[in-house]
Parts: C-alpha cells; structure tokens; sequence
C-alpha cells in the first residue's frame, strides 16, 4: 500500500505536467540539508589566571578576533569597586564590538535554607539589574551551595528556579540552569532537564557543558530528548584520552579537539538551523594562565573554528 507522502508527490507530479510545469524535485525535510551555524564565545575563564581585570579582559577578546564574550560577576564588581561605571563598561563593550552573551554568578537560589535562598534572589536581582544596563541578557544559574549533600527534592528546585525566571523575564535577563558535573544534585542531563521542564516556564533554558556532561555520566544519546530550543548557550572544551569522570577536574580541561571528547557529536544533536548556538570555549587550565592571554584567545577562537568547520 502506498504511503499518503507517496501519493501527494505522485499527485503533484501529475499536476505539473498538466500545468506545463517542469517535474518538481523530491521534497526534503529543510533539516536534512539545512547547517548549523555558531557564534564564537570566549568565557572569560579562559584568561582568567593571568589577572587582567575586566576591561583589559574585553579587550584581549576583541583583538584576538571574538566579538561574542561571557563575563564574571566578580570581575566586573571588582571594576566597578575600583572606580568604573556601567555606562562607561557599556560604552566600552560597544566600541569593542563585542556582545555580551552570558554572565557567570553564582548566587545561592536553589538552596533550602530559606534566609540563604532569600539572598541568593537578591544578589541574582542585582546582577541581572546590572547586566541588563550592559545589553546582556543571559546569566549561569548553578546549582551553587547545593552540590556537597545529595537529596536535594527537585520540585521544589523546579519551583525555586520559576521563581528567578519570572525575575528574569521582568529584568530581561533570563538564567540558565547550569549542569554541574561534580554536583549531588544536578550533575546529570536527567536532573537539569527535569528541573526546567518542570518550572513550567517557557523561557526556562539549560546551560550545558562539554566536561561537565562527561563528568556526570550522562548519555550523550539523551541530548536530542532535550529539544534544541532550550538550548542557547553551550560550553565547549576538551579533555584527554586517559581522562576519567570520577577524577577529572576543571583544570583538566583543554582547547577543542585536543582531546578525545565527541564535540561534533554533541553539537550536531543541540545545534539548531533556525538560528545560531553560541558555542563558548570554558576552560581553567594553568598551562594557559602561564601564556600570554592574547595568544590563548587567539587559539581559542582558531580551534573552535576548525572543530566547527565539517558540520
């Protein structure tokens, strides 16, 4: 029995000839032929062991060719304890060229103590607040002061993070739960996923992270279950052969494909073709505090650009 595609594309062949149209080709799904494309990011932990400081950092980007960055909420207080402005920072973004994709805080939203939670909305009010006077529109929201103890009930996380959802929407700086692979509570993809469908919030977004999905043990066979819209920002980085999830630390990490990790798989089953990913290159590895910042962006942007080039 023939299928009901069948018979549509024989009946619209038929309907050309008649028309005196020439044969239409077979139709193909625009995913089958449509690319993923990807903004270049560079988190500023990157060059963070070489003490920069805020502004010097922007500009380290920007000359080694980025104009997509994520801030540190502590790098940009200390800018501003020193005399700095928003307006200024924000001028200063702008004539770099650069945008600000994302921001990492680590404000304790999740936690049960209630007095510490309470506090944590407040300090992630006053980050967004500050973030949306510089034109960014994203922060991290980790599990931060709720990773050492497991049972952690995740309705109630699921509810918690509605809550600084709302904040956000109304501040127009949306948080994106973060997966932290070292966490008792939200290491795996499972547990994110969770969280955030259950918040019920349609701008509900997941921060996920190469070394951290390796980390926790999640199947990388799960990441197309999670849906490519919740996904806007991605860490990417690498990790060595002999690497193991028990033992591996943030410090382990590397430059994109210096490593075995499966990133072109990882990207093609979270990239949408809809719209561009920002893929941002996180890593901590001393080897490269100990080099000049500029040349680690540099071959930051280089790598992530021929880890990219065959997808």
């Amino acid at each position: 029995m023939s299928s009901p595609q069948t018979n549509r594309r024989t009946h619209l062949k038929q309907l050309s000839a008649v028309m005196g149209i020439s044969a239409l080709p077979d139709l193909q799904p625009i995913e089958a032929t449509a690319k993923p494309n990807f903004i270049y990011s560079l988190n500023m932990s990157t060059i963070r062991g070489q003490n920069l400081g805020f502004a010097k950092e922007l500009e380290v980007a920007s000359k080694a060719g980025f104009r997509s960055v994520e801030i540190w909420m502590d790098s940009l207080q200390t800018y501003l304890d020193k005399g700095g402005s928003l307006s200024d920072a924000r001028k200063r973004i702008s004539d770099l060229g650069l945008t600000i994709e994302n921001a990492i805080g680590f404000a304790q939203w999740i936690v049960d103590d209630e007095t510490t939670q309470q506090k944590g909305v407040e300090q992630l009010k006053r980050e967004m607040d500050m973030l949306a006077q510089l034109g960014c529109h994203r922060t991290a929201a980790p599990p931060m002061g709720a990773t050492q103890v497991p049972g952690l009930d995740l309705k109630r996380a699921a509810e918690r993070y509605r809550t600084i959802v709302e904040l956000g929407v109304k501040m127009t700086v949306i948080p994106q739960l973060e997966l932290w692979g070292f966490s008792q509570n939200l290491s795996r993809l499972s547990e994110v996923s969770y969280v955030a469908v259950e918040s019920g919030h349609p701008s509900a977004r997941m921060l996920l992270d190469v070394y951290h999905l390796f980390k926790g043990g999640s199947s990388l066979d799960s990441l197309p279950l999670i849906g490519k819209t919740g996904i806007e920002v991605f860490h990417v980085n690498d990790y060595a052969a002999s690497a193991n999830p028990s033992t591996i630390t943030d410090g382990d990490r590397v430059y994109t494909g210096d490593g075995v990790a499966p990133i072109g798989r990882i990207l093609q089953a979270l990239a949408p073709t809809d719209r561009p990913l920002v893929i941002s290159l996180e890593v901590f590895n001393k080897n490269y505090y100990a080099q000049d910042a500029l040349l680690v962006a540099q071959n930051a942007l280089a790598k992530m650009k021929q880890v990219t080039k065959s997808l």
